[in-house]
């Protein structure tokens, strides 16, 4: 005889119940149905798992033993038939701007390739660390010191320091700048997830006046109107293409660390993958 997972469900059901009638009751069956797949299966098994002479109806030890079995099938396979089994749960990158610059494309294009049952998610989230200490990512790629408690980082590379100038600028037209050069400039500070401040400059060239905004958006809105320059990644030059604001190199800055940035203990399974390719293409990119 051949035994089905409705024989498990049914048998559950009455060590459950403890009653026929009301096993089939839970099952939607005749109580004559439940009784008839109790004996196949007992049949099959060669051993009672039920005790029917007393008035309440109670399980054998054999019953017993085979409840624990019973249950583990029925768990088995309720979850292989779970679609939500068949597909891991997306990993959520955060950025505050930038991603990973030009190499944005090339990070979600092998993720993909490599890790299909996985969705890469990258969200824009402009606060300091990205969504992540909010809960609304897995990981982010941040950029400069990251001083966040429970935070753990993984070191990718540095960028170089880029000016954002208006085109209509002198400064627009030089191949490359100092931070002396900007020293007499309105700065542009991004005061909710930038990595420039003032303190880049020594303090006897510092610039005197700020333009203050909340997001790279502004941040390029205010150097294109001519109300201000920037300082920023090299990465923004690459991504952020925006009318009327010329990105020229700043030889004197120091370079901006990147890095992959998780919360400690609760790293989604896939990160360390993530880390390890997004470390690999920063590094081909320094190869070029």
């Amino acid at each position: 005889m051949t035994i089905e997972l409705r024989h498990f469900r049914c048998f559950l059901a009455i060590a459950e119940e403890r009653n026929l009638t009301r096993a089939a009751a839970v099952l939607h069956l005749t109580q004559p149905a439940v009784s008839r797949t109790l004996r196949q299966l007992e049949q099959r098994l060669g051993v009672r798992l039920v005790d029917r002479s007393t008035h309440h109806l109670t399980l054998t030890a054999q019953g017993e033993a085979f409840r624990e079995r019973a249950a583990a099938v029925v768990a088995a396979a309720d979850a292989a038939l779970d679609p939500a089994s068949l597909t891991r749960p997306p990993l959520r990158l955060g950025h505050a701007w930038s991603a990973l610059g030009a190499a944005t494309a090339t990070l979600l294009r092998r993720w993909e390739r490599d890790h299909p049952g996985t969705p890469l998610e990258l969200l824009r989230v402009d606060d300091r660390t990205a969504g992540l200490l909010s809960g609304r990512v897995d990981a982010a790629l941040l950029r400069g010191p990251v001083a966040a408690e429970g935070v753990v980082t993984h070191f990718l590379g540095t960028e170089p320091r880029v000016a954002a100038v208006p085109t209509g600028s002198p400064l627009a037209a030089r191949k490359s700048l100092t931070l002396a050069d900007l020293a007499d400039e309105p700065i542009a500070l991004n005061s909710v997830s930038g990595v420039t401040s003032l303190e880049l400059w020594p303090r006897q060239i510092r610039p005197g006046r700020v333009v203050t905004v909340a997001n790279t958006d502004d941040w390029l809105a205010a150097v294109a109107a001519g109300r201000a320059a920037g300082v920023t990644s090299a990465a923004t030059a690459g991504v952020h293409k925006y009318p009327g604001v010329a990105f020229v190199p700043v030889t004197d800055a120091v370079p901006i660390p990147l890095v992959l940035a998780w919360r400690r203990g609760d790293a989604h399974p896939a990160t360390p993958a993530l880390a390890r390719l997004a470390r690999e293409i920063v590094r081909e990119q320094l190869d070029e």
